[in-house]
């Protein structure tokens, strides 16, 4: 009866041992938790800006962020903007229910100023050094030959009615139908005027045909006729100084014909019909 009793606490000694040496099984692991979206901080405000993206996508991704970790310490501002972050996006990192300011106008183009009106050409300093008139061809100055002018008065009439307080008009004649010096546009004239003659005191006339010659009218007793008048053939014209008494002429639109510069002192209101002046005539052909 011992005996068994022992053999049955030494099988039960040995099957307790066995049990403790079996592993037990591990325990069922506890459920991980989904990790939330991880804040936006400064350093993602960067990267967006220096990614190229715009303004207005920074500051809606700003907007829909669940989570925000912005510093805004004098370091992190100044990081920002060396950043090129905008002021703007900065104002939205600060206060993201607010609107974001909007965008500049575009700066209105104020109009084009009109063109100014391209001056004459300008002709060499000084090219003549005698009194006279000139005109170019190519790159030199050629003597614009004068001719004769022969005085005649008119208005007779009107001489008499004013008991002779008016004088007669006075015309001028230019032997010859056609001037010899003919003159093709584009037209440049120079003249170099006398010692203290101004070069208003010239004149360009223009030059009536009448069979055998050519007739002018510079001045008029004033009362009758007056549609025949000096202004009947004055042409007006402007000039530039280009240097000490040498004056370039600008010269209007000149339609073909005879024309004349009369030179100051050719003209004269006296009846003596002997009386010459000169006159520099050219043709436009």
């Amino acid at each position: 009866m011992r005996r068994l009793l022992a053999i049955v606490l030494v099988a039960s000694g040995i099957g307790i041992s066995v049990a403790a040496q079996q592993p037990r099984p591990p325990r069922p692991a506890a459920p991980v938790k989904p990790a939330g979206p991880a804040a936006m901080t400064n350093a993602d405000v960067i990267k967006m800006v220096k990614a190229g993206l715009g303004e207005s996508l920074v500051i809606a991704s700003i907007k829909q962020a669940e989570k925000r970790a912005f510093t805004f310490n004098a370091d992190s501002l100044i990081e920002l903007k060396a950043a090129g972050v905008s002021e703007n996006i900065i104002h939205i990192m600060l206060d993201p229910a607010a609107a974001p300011a909007p965008a500049p106008a575009p700066p209105v183009a104020k109009p084009a100023a009109p063109p100014e009106p391209a001056p004459p050409a300008v002709l060499d300093a000084s090219p003549v050094t005698e009194i006279g008139v000139y005109y170019r061809i190519g790159d030199q100055w050629a003597d614009l030959l004068p001719e004769v002018v022969n005085w005649k008065t008119g208005g007779v009439l009107k001489h008499l009615a004013t008991a002779g307080i008016i004088k007669g008009d006075v015309n001028g004649l230019i032997n010859g139908p056609s001037s010899k010096t003919v003159l093709r546009p584009p037209i440049q004239v120079l003249i170099y005027t006398p010692e203290g003659t101004a070069i208003t005191e010239y004149q360009l006339l223009k030059l009536r045909q009448n069979g055998a010659t050519r007739e002018f009218r510079t001045v008029t007793g004033g009362v009758m006729h007056a549609e025949g008048g000096a202004t009947r053939d004055l042409i007006p014209f402007e000039s530039k100084k280009i240097a000490a008494r040498t004056h370039a002429l600008v010269l209007p639109s000149l339609t073909t014909g005879e024309y004349g510069i009369l030179s100051p002192g050719a003209n004269s209101s006296s009846s003596a019909s002997s009386q010459l002046g000169k006159i520099y005539s050219f043709r436009i052909q």
